[in-house]
């Protein structure tokens, strides 16, 4: 496995040019250049920014890209790195059943690669942009196999040396990673997402049907866990496991030795490309949790990025208690 220096701890920006409202006032005050500077002062090497297709797309124009010059130009200042991540595609969200996703009709699948190809003649230049193809994709794996291969191959024609991210099906899941193809080249970039176990980080989240109104510690009751998972039949990653009897450091490590295998068989990068704790969460334990995945990130060598700077329901700067945010930026 390879390690992609340079990008091992960084912090996502979600919220301000996706999963947003779409107002001048909003983008030029979420996020600004003393943010980025706040960024660089946690001592973090990078960060990642999603962006939907429609903000940067309209009417077959490209205005809305000045909004990321500014932030590559704030990076560039502070000595960042930048992951470009298209967070919403042409037909595609990750937030909309696959049923409803069209991402995969070919004139869908020209718009994103078109888009890819602008992004590449932008920034195809700059040591400190690397392009991640899709947020969280849900899909047939053979369909998604065929289109990133399509885009990777485009986008080589404008830049070789640029870092090309890329996860696998199921929402960027660990357990998908294997059934992505062989990268393509040297300057692949595997990614998978992390937010187990899901029953705590996500807990009493309003947005998702069924999260129980439970209040869930880590490192908790691991029957409680198994209890409240087996009731709804959903949200039991790696609790089942054989030889795993306790939540913690054990319990993280077995979940992500699945990637770092992949990572090892094809020599490839492996980076995480979101993991964090909702705010509903007890400080201790959120204290707790991101020392133990920060401490395994840290074993394997693998970079990442936290969810997420500001706001969103898992906002680091400004949504946990102020006492517990120094110790939690010097885990990350």
């Amino acid at each position: 496995m390879k390690i992609w220096n340079g990008y091992i701890r960084g912090i996502n920006l979600g919220g301000w040019l996706s999963d947003c409202p779409y107002k001048e006032e909003h983008f030029k005050t979420f996020i600004t250049e003393e943010d980025i500077k706040m960024i660089a002062t946690w001592g973090l090497d990078h960060v990642r920014l999603p962006i939907d297709y429609e903000l940067i797309h309209d009417n077959n124009s490209f205005d809305g890209m000045h909004y990321v010059d500014d932030c590559i130009n704030w990076c560039t200042k502070y000595g960042l790195n930048i992951i470009i991540v298209l967070h919403k595609g042409p037909g595609y969200s990750s937030a909309t059943p696959e049923s409803n996703n069209l991402l995969f009709d070919l004139d869908l699948q020209s718009q994103f690669i078109n888009v890819w190809k602008v992004f590449a003649s932008y920034y195809g230049d700059k040591s400190n942009v690397a392009f991640e193809l899709l947020n969280e994709v849900i899909s047939d794996n053979c369909l998604w196999n065929i289109l990133v291969q399509k885009t990777v191959k485009k986008i080589r024609e404008i830049t070789t040396e640029t870092k090309i991210v890329i996860g696998g099906t199921n929402k960027n899941s660990i357990d998908s990673l294997n059934l992505l193809n062989k990268p393509m080249d040297e300057n692949i970039v595997y990614t998978f997402h992390f937010y187990e176990p899901f029953l705590f980080t996500h807990q009493k989240a309003d947005w998702i049907q069924e999260m129980p109104n439970s209040h869930m510690e880590y490192p908790g009751d691991i029957e409680k866990y198994r209890k409240v998972s087996q009731k709804l039949n959903a949200w039991d990653v790696g609790i089942n496991n054989h030889g795993i009897n306790n939540l913690g450091v054990a319990y993280i490590s077995n979940l992500i030795m699945s990637a770092v295998n992949v990572a090892h068989d094809h020599n490839a990068y492996l980076y995480c490309g979101k993991y964090g704790v909702i705010s509903l969460a007890s400080s201790q334990s959120i204290l707790n949790w991101y020392h133990d995945v920060n401490f395994i990130f840290d074993a394997f060598h693998i970079g990442r990025a936290a969810w997420t700077y500001k706001s969103m329901s898992f906002g680091i700067s400004d949504n946990y208690d102020l006492r517990i945010l120094n110790r939690i930026i010097s885990y990350l």
